[in-house]
């Protein structure tokens, strides 16, 4: 493919009209292979922290940035064409477990920065690389008590929610990414406040990117923790045009498999990720689960030969092996069409 004359935000749409585009894997698994301590953790700047920070991954942008882009690295040059930002949890919602909540914003401009320079890096004019701004799930939801005793009760707003993923969006965009990515959504009504402060700061900013959505079905029920079906899911978050809609995390790529086939007949018009697990938890694996990358790209081969999907990639237990496995696995096939042209919103 020849270079394409636009400007970021408008390479990719394009791009996914031509071929399969290839996500990143883990970062979350990448980092425990790493092993690192609490002092590692902490860096220089932290060393006197007043609470325990091991396993707050997003601090390691600010404190083993070479790490985390090196993991950057890996991914690309295994072939992944967009990265995601090592900010899953860097909403004030989810450092506040860590009493870090004022460098939320910090943490994700430094982490777009961050993929934004591995993508630089590894970009040529016939590929491209984009960074992928990541917004979690938080780890407080707006539509489930966390009391049993009293299903009414609830630990957030919708407002409070709205106010964080802004500051995120704000931090991502400043950073340099190219698309947002709401994920491993298994509240609704989480994604829909994020959804709301992405396109309030589109409105205020005059900035549009691309968006993918991408939901969790959390076990056999088909369903979001929430409690919605995936054809339902889709119909509550179809208003905000995303570039893609998919699925992510909680199940292997066999299971999620009658998933995927429910969300690409019912959203036609609309392109359509998928990266899943790497099969089922197991302790003894060096990544903590069961599949190879060959046992996971043939399945995602099967995906995209059967006209399911057009973005694939890997989350828990996948690494640069099982992305390279994928971007070779898929690479002849064609993406899945898209009906009807123009339903995403285009970026400006």
């Amino acid at each position: 493919m020849n270079a394409l004359p636009y400007t970021r935000a408008q390479q990719l749409p394009e791009i996914l009209k031509h071929r399969l585009v290839i996500l990143d894997g883990a970062m979350g698994t990448m980092i425990q292979q790493l092993k690192l301590g609490e002092a590692q953790y902490r860096g220089e700047r932290f060393k006197d922290f007043h609470k325990d920070v091991k396993g707050n991954n997003e601090l390691l942008s600010l404190t083993q940035p070479k790490l985390i882009a090196d993991i950057h690295e890996k991914y690309l040059a295994a072939g992944a064409d967009l990265i995601e930002t090592n900010t899953f949890g860097a909403t004030s919602v989810a450092q506040a477990d860590y009493d870090m909540q004022d460098l939320a914003r910090e943490m994700n401009v430094a982490s777009a920065r961050l993929a934004r320079a591995a993508c630089d890096k590894y970009s040529t004019p016939d590929k491209p690389r984009f960074v992928a701004g990541a917004l979690g799930p938080t780890p407080k939801t707006a539509s489930i008590s966390p009391d049993v005793n009293d299903p009414g009760a609830r630990n957030i707003t919708f407002e409070q929610l709205r106010a964080a993923y802004h500051e995120q969006v704000e931090g991502l965009v400043e950073g340099g990414a190219d698309v947002l990515l709401v994920e491993t959504i298994f509240d609704t009504l989480n994604a829909k406040a994020a959804l709301f402060a992405i396109d309030e700061f589109f409105e205020h900013s005059g900035q549009r990117l691309p968006l993918i959505i991408s939901g969790t079905v959390t076990d056999a029920s088909g369903r979001v923790l929430s409690g919605q079906t995936v054809t339902a899911f889709w119909y509550s978050v179809r208003h905000a045009q995303p570039l893609a809609v998919g699925l992510n995390c909680a199940l292997g790529a066999a299971l999620m498999r009658p998933y995927i086939q429910e969300l690409a007949k019912a959203a036609p018009d609309v392109f359509i990720s998928c990266y899943p697990n790497a099969g089922l938890p197991n302790p003894m694996s060096d990544t903590g689960f069961d599949e190879t990358p060959e046992v996971t790209s043939r399945l995602l081969h099967e995906f995209a030969a059967e006209g399911l999907v057009n973005i694939v990639g890997g989350c828990c237990g996948t690494t640069p092996d099982h992305i390279g496995a994928i971007a070779r696995a898929v690479g002849p096939l064609a993406p899945r069409g898209v009906q009807a042209a123009g339903f995403y919103r285009e970026a400006a």
